[in-house]
């Protein structure tokens, strides 16, 4: 489903930041944008940054299931910084949390938590009615075989050794002298 993403822009806080960024809202449907002016107040700016395609995988469905179980819940946006004329690049919009959770553990992207629209969620929702597949808990069962009757690893045979490897170095100095 396409969604367009729009971007606000508002005046800094501090005098290293001139602007603030922050997206806000997802269309769906919408059509292709280029940073187009939605709406503006004052020095506050809505843009339709960009539209992307969110894309839903049947093997994905668990994640999407934990974030339709959130209290608000949301799209992912990931953005990136570049110099131009626009700041940031629109990588993609997801609706896995699991997914926008490896983009923001780089410090490379922005990943921004965008609430979704009724629709959006009605959408997700009959998604993983259709495609989603418990999986059940199957308890590991100890097999009877008795490892602890062989020793195995105590180093290379190849290698000659001056006394037992287990005994404690002031034995086998004395057992050298």
């Amino acid at each position: 489903m396409p969604l367009g993403i729009v971007l606000r822009r508002t005046p800094g806080v501090t005098r290293w930041a001139r602007w603030s960024w922050k997206a806000v809202a997802v269309l769906p449907g919408a059509g292709s944008a280029d940073w187009r002016e939605l709406r503006r107040d004052g020095d506050v700016i809505e843009y339709h940054a960009a539209t992307r395609t969110l894309e839903l995988y049947a093997a994905e469905t668990e994640a999407y299931m934990h974030g339709l179980a959130a209290r608000i819940p949301s799209v992912y946006v990931v953005m990136r910084p570049v110099l131009g004329q626009h700041p940031f690049d629109i990588l993609l919009v997801t609706a896995s949390p699991f997914e926008a959770q490896d983009y923001s553990d780089s410090a490379e992207d922005i990943v921004e938590k965008v609430p979704m629209t009724p629709g959006l969620v009605a959408w997700v929702g009959e998604f993983v009615d259709l495609f989603h597949r418990g999986e059940s808990f199957v308890k590991r069962q100890r097999d009877k075989r008795r490892v602890d009757l062989r020793q195995d690893g105590i180093g290379d045979p190849r290698i000659g050794k001056a006394a037992d490897v287990y005994a404690s170095p002031r034995l086998m100095r004395s057992r050298l002298s």
